[in-house]
């Protein structure tokens, strides 16, 4: 199988000859934008032989409108407009999207980064304001969301149909158990998510949701478990669902991970032979029917790439 033909019999969970394997990292800030980050992409995924490339969206965490950095009061939040298509967040990000593309030697399968518009929101202001404005005027917040779901909705549209990458990995966060119940962040969160989620699903059937763990607090993974992905990744390890379990929780979607990605972790610290020993055991443990090897969020910045090419060194030797 090619590595794109690999991928995606997993994701439709058709037998493979081995499962697919994806890590990534986020880059230094002097490779975060321009050149410098295409080149970034590139010296990576044409040097560790993975069978994912996924684009990180460095350098565009932050929701660059301007009436969002103005915002004081709850109700500022109603004269928010889209960016639009002509904006360099979006154009910017299409551009580096085709740039990598075009010069991987391989045929991978590419995905690129992108976040729900509660996260966006958070990153163009910050977390407190959001949370203090959403208990003060949560219909503000809505509208905000809304906006932003737009040009991120957008973004994945031009994504796929400009820049020709094969789908999103969409990142939602915000369900940790000590900031949302369930039922809240339904109400307050959930429509936007899918609203960008949705459109990306009608320019291509190879999206990827990310239920990110980036707080280190267990979230409520209940109110992403009917989220219309083809696949989904989730934090293994702070949640305490391991592949065959979260594969049953989230209706026999095809999964994405398996190794921990914290600090001192097997992944991160471990021998060659911890880490190969740890790709097999997945493999036996897991099966190869709709499973792919990768951490459950970023390996940390400036680890040894070495590192990945050994797991998809001893998966190669399983098939």
């Amino acid at each position: 199988m090619t590595k794109r033909e690999r991928v995606i019999a997993a994701m439709h969970n058709q037998m493979v000859d081995r499962p697919p394997v994806g890590f990534w990292f986020h880059f230094p800030e002097e490779k975060q934008l321009g050149q410098p980050c295409i080149d970034a992409h590139l010296a990576y995924y044409n040097h560790v032989d993975t069978d994912i490339a996924k684009l990180m969206c460095d350098g565009y965490f932050d929701y660059p409108n301007p009436v969002a950095k103005a915002v004081v009061r709850a109700e500022d939040w109603f004269q928010l407009q889209p960016l639009g298509a002509d904006s360099d967040f979006i154009r910017g990000q299409v551009e580096r999207a085709k740039a990598v593309k075009a010069g991987l030697t391989s045929d991978c399968l590419v995905l690129y980064n992108v976040f729900a518009p509660f996260s966006s929101i958070r990153f163009g202001t910050s977390d407190e304001l959001v949370m203090r404005h959403l208990r003060e005027n949560p219909e503000a917040i809505h509208y905000a969301l809304n906006v932003i779901a737009q040009d991120n909705a957008l973004l994945c549209e031009k994504l796929i149909t400009e820049a020709g990458i094969d789908g999103v990995y969409y990142c939602v966060q915000g369900g940790e158990k000590n900031r949302f119940t369930p039922e809240q962040y339904r109400r307050h969160i959930t429509p936007s998510d899918l609203r960008v989620l949705e459109h990306a699903n009608r320019f291509s059937d190879l999206n990827v949701l990310h239920c990110c763990g980036w707080a280190g607090i267990p979230n409520h993974l209940e109110v992403w478990q009917d989220y219309p992905a083809q696949a989904v990744n989730w934090a293994c390890f702070v949640e305490d669902v391991d592949l065959t379990q979260g594969k049953a929780f989230f209706g026999g979607k095809c999964v994405l991970g398996g190794f921990d990605n914290r600090a001192a972790s097997i992944m991160v610290r471990g021998t060659k032979d911890e880490i190969q020993a740890e790709a097999r055991a997945l493999v036996r443990r897991h099966g190869l029917k709709g499973v792919m090897l990768g951490a459950d969020c970023t390996l940390p910045a400036g680890i040894d790439v070495e590192r990945i090419q050994w797991v998809v060194d001893a998966v190669k030797e399983m098939a």
